[in-house]
């Protein structure tokens, strides 16, 4: 169970790595072609200026307003061991088609209901259907006289018929399963700033080993994320609620308190983990320091700007698991003061300075409060700097520049991706012993046969910032090369 819920996080990757373009496109041009906006900043108003704005916001927008379709064709294409475009097409094709079959039934059999969205859990359901079957019958033979329609041909055909069934399923329980989300989406907001605070704990809690992919998606495109009607449109789910507000050139006041969802990462991730880094760095002794500076710095770097985490977080969640506790609760804590105090900022992925800027600053005070955030962040420096400090020097944490004196210090080797793919591919016992390769945004995702095979070590040595063990596999944070270092060990096994 572990290792499909770890296969299915990973997929989801790649879809939600779209996310933050998208929203670059539609924060951009969302706010500079706001009437507010333009009114506040004349310069704005030329009729060349907004037709670039209008376009990039619509273009932007169109990735939000077909997320369900882009989610489950990127979990087919991320879970299907071979021939992905395949899978892609026709996770595509059943999905339209299940959609459409949707429609049809409602027409029939009950036109008093407006309509069924299964939003992300239809395509989870689709991508992991049409997953199964393409890696069941994409060799498939059938007779001499369908031979045409044998093979691959045979997965668009046999999935677009299982999307019909899979229709009347969802049209039979979906509106019961609907108002159940409808009363479990009240009751968190019920909960109200203390839920917010469970939310955030756990998110970042099931972050350590990969599986806060399976929580979030539920909050931010669902209804647990929130109901709301954005220009006589009903929209479900907490992000595309914030977008399809922020495209509403008529919206005023604060944004939808959906945004609680996301409004409590800013702290964390641009002042809070940074402030971390700069007191793990303190703890190295002086002489070590240059050789961890690097390190420091480029992990802290980038979770300020984009609010990758990982980098840091595998800097001490090894050595110190309760240092890791420590700080989920700190997230946690972080989430409750943004609840608290109204934060309405959204984000396409993370909680970095780029959509700080774009989703806070940018879109004004009296919609997001952002200049809140800036004095939560620094309290939140401190707490952290003081925190990481005072333990990892009283209960003497292993964090790196601090290993014992016949350890060496992980550093980064000099050479091609090509060239250390290759060694890490050996270190992992050689291609015999690996049943799949996959990566997400910072670690390098390994099935092997037999986990006594790999040689963490070497591993590490080859630039990885620390090596996890699960079961039946190897996660290796490798920064933002993990993909890279996946595609080559891939091109060698001969997986793409």
């Amino acid at each position: 169970m572990f290792k499909q819920l770890q296969k299915l996080g990973k997929a989801f990757m790649l879809p939600i790595a779209i996310l933050p373009a998208a929203g670059l496109l539609l924060g951009i041009g969302g706010a500079l072609s706001n009437p507010n906006t333009v009114a506040a900043y004349p310069f704005l108003d030329t009729s060349f200026l907004q037709a670039i704005f209008q376009i990039m916001s619509a273009a932007g927008n169109v990735v939000f307003a077909n997320l369900a379709l882009i989610m489950c064709i990127g979990l087919a294409v991320g879970l299907a061991t071979k021939d992905k475009g395949t899978a892609g097409l026709a996770a595509a094709v059943a999905f339209l088609v299940m959609n459409a079959s949707i429609s049809a039934m409602i027409t029939v059999f009950n036109p008093s209901v407006e309509s069924i969205d299964t939003g992300v859990v239809g395509s989870i359901a689709m991508g992991c259907l049409v997953t199964y079957l393409h890696n069941r019958y994409r060799a498939i033979q059938l007779p001499a006289f369908l031979g045409f329609f044998g093979g691959s041909r045979f997965i668009p055909i046999v999935s677009s018929f299982s999307a019909i069934f899979v229709a009347m399923i969802f049209f039979l329980i979906w509106p019961t399963f609907q108002g159940w989300l409808v009363s479990a989406g009240t009751a968190i907001s019920g909960m109200g700033s203390i839920g917010t605070f469970f939310y955030g704990f756990l998110l970042r809690l099931t972050g350590a080993v990969g599986l806060h992919h399976m929580i979030y998606p539920m909050f931010w495109y669902t209804e647990l994320g929130g109901v709301a009607t954005v220009s006589g449109q009903q929209v479900v789910g907490a992000q595309k609620i914030f977008f399809a507000e922020l495209a509403n050139p008529n919206h005023v006041g604060m944004f939808s308190d959906g945004t609680r969802f996301f409004a409590g990462r800013f702290a964390t991730m641009m002042f809070g983990l940074p402030a971390a880094c700069l007191a793990m760095y303190h703890c190295v002794p002086v002489k070590r320091r240059k050789l961890v500076f690097g390190l420091f710095f480029s992990a802290a770097l980038t979770s300020f700007l984009t609010g990758i985490t990982e980098p840091i977080e595998f800097m001490f969640l090894f050595v110190a698991p309760w240092l890791y506790v420590i700080h989920a609760l700190l997230d946690g804590l972080s989430f409750l003061v943004a609840d608290i105090l109204s934060i309405r900022i959204g984000n396409t992925f993370s909680g970095g300075a780029i959509d700080y800027l774009l989703f806070g600053v940018l879109q004004g005070n009296d919609k997001t409060n952002w200049i809140y955030v800036l004095m939560v962040g620094a309290v939140w420096a401190v707490l952290y700097y003081v925190t990481f400090r005072v333990l990892i020097t009283k209960f003497k944490v292993a964090t790196p520049g601090r290993e014992s004196d016949g350890e060496e210090v992980s550093i980064e080797t000099k050479g091609t991706i090509a060239d250390t793919a290759l060694q890490v591919l050996d270190a992992l016992g050689g291609r015999e012993n690996i049943e799949d390769v996959d990566a997400c945004i910072t670690r390098l995702r390994v099935a092997v046969k037999d986990v006594s095979l790999v040689d963490k070590e070497t591993i590490k040595g080859l630039g990885a910032t620390a090596v996890l063990e699960v079961k039946g596999g190897i996660q290796a944070v490798f920064g933002a090369k993990a993909d890279l270092i996946k595609q080559k060990i891939n091109e060698v096994i001969g997986e793409e």
